[in-house]
């Protein structure tokens, strides 16, 4: 158990140095996600980055959706035993204030992305009721998570053009989640939940949507079963800086969504809540395909936490004016919208939307099945 820097902070929470965590289940993870966007359609940008202390690696990406192709940069490295360390190649993210403000980054490289920014938080960040589930007898998720709206400063480079990025117009939104969950590290073998997998789980339905306003933001959480049986539920409405300093829990969120024909794209979505007469009309401006490239969708060469040697970095473009690759980019889509509310406020955000298998309120009866 090595010493790292952080050894040296009055943080301690268990009697084991920070290279340590508090399970030794091999999924275990630490990840930032960040998103960019100028309130309009010119560009959506993701990046994040992750530390998975039982795997040894850290890994970091960046896709844009820009024009009609999608860019994606994306390195990996051991992890060794200074957790400090959070630069990856030419990605890097820096903790300027706790809470309130961040950095990241990509340096200028062969593939015609990189940027330079800083993210300062507008409200203040909401932390999610813990996310717990079970296959069989299995734990396989134990997570927390906060998120947090606000402005970017800076400047971006993509395809040729430089963004002049100026907290009026930019803005955005964060999140921080660590624990464990499916889909780090290289496969592992199936043993029983091949056999138990495909009753345990038949389809799911995920909607995390934090919606940025003038003044507040609105944070909705949406996971369901096949049968859309609520799993995880969140509305809250949390006021800017300044601004009231208690949360307003909306109730319980209900949707309406119109899906792209011949996918499980949204089209339109309007979003309700049982505890207030608000409702928010949630309008597709352009979509990020976070599937492509990002690790969040393991594919042979690439998943969070996959070994790739002491350090990779490479660089992928994906053309979305193709349908045969727009196929295969499907999966976990984050969808910049402009959204509509009832009480005349206009806001910018994005829509994650994930679903997968079967999904019956929609007419999703088969794990293949696409809006008509």
């Amino acid at each position: 158990m090595p010493l790292s820097p952080m050894d040296d902070t009055l943080s301690h929470q268990t009697p084991d140095t920070f290279d340590t965590v508090f399970s030794s289940d091999r999924r275990f993870y630490d990840r930032y996600y960040f998103n960019c966007h100028p309130s309009a359609d010119d560009l959506f940008m993701i990046t994040g980055m992750g530390q998975y202390p039982n795997l040894g690696v850290t890994d970091a990406f960046v896709t844009i959706s820009h024009g009609t192709t999608h860019y994606v940069v994306r390195s990996s490295r051991e992890l060794g035993s200074d957790r400090m360390n959070t630069v990856v190649g030419p990605l890097g993210v820096e903790v300027v204030e706790g809470l309130r403000e961040m950095r990241v980054w990509c340096e200028p490289n062969e593939w015609d992305l990189d940027f330079e920014l800083t993210f300062r938080g507008a409200a203040p960040p909401l932390h999610e009721p813990k996310g717990i589930s079970y296959l069989g007898t299995r734990q396989m998720e134990e997570t927390s998570r906060f998120a947090q709206v606000g402005t970017w400063e800076g400047r971006i480079s993509v395809g040729g053009q430089e963004y002049a990025v100026t907290p009026d117009r930019w803005k955005g939104a964060r999140d921080h989640s660590w624990g464990f969950r499916p889909g780090v590290g290289d496969p592992e073998p199936p043993g029983i939940a091949a056999k138990i997998g495909p009753q345990g789980r038949l389809g799911f339905f995920h909607q995390w949507i934090p919606m940025q306003f003038e003044d507040y933001m609105i944070k909705v959480f949406m996971q369901e079963d096949h049968e859309g049986k609520p799993l995880m539920q969140e509305a809250v409405r949390v006021f800017n800086y300044g601004g009231k300093e208690e949360h307003e829990d909306l109730g319980t969120p209900k949707h309406d969504i119109q899906f792209k024909s011949g996918t499980r794209e949204i089209e339109k979505a309007v979003i309700s809540f049982s505890g207030s007469d608000l409702m928010v009309t949630n309008t597709p401006l352009r979509t990020n395909y976070l599937a492509a490239g990002s690790g969040y969708a393991p594919k042979e060469d690439w998943a969070h936490g996959m070994y790739q040697g002491e350090l990779e970095v490479q660089g992928l473009t994906f053309d979305m004016s193709d349908p045969d690759v727009f196929a295969t980019m499907q999966g976990l889509n984050e969808t910049l919208c402009r959204f509509d509310a009832s009480n005349g406020d206009v806001g910018f955000g994005m829509h994650e939307n994930a679903l997968s298998g079967i999904y019956r309120p929609y007419g999703f009866e088969t794990p293949d099945a696409v809006a008509p």
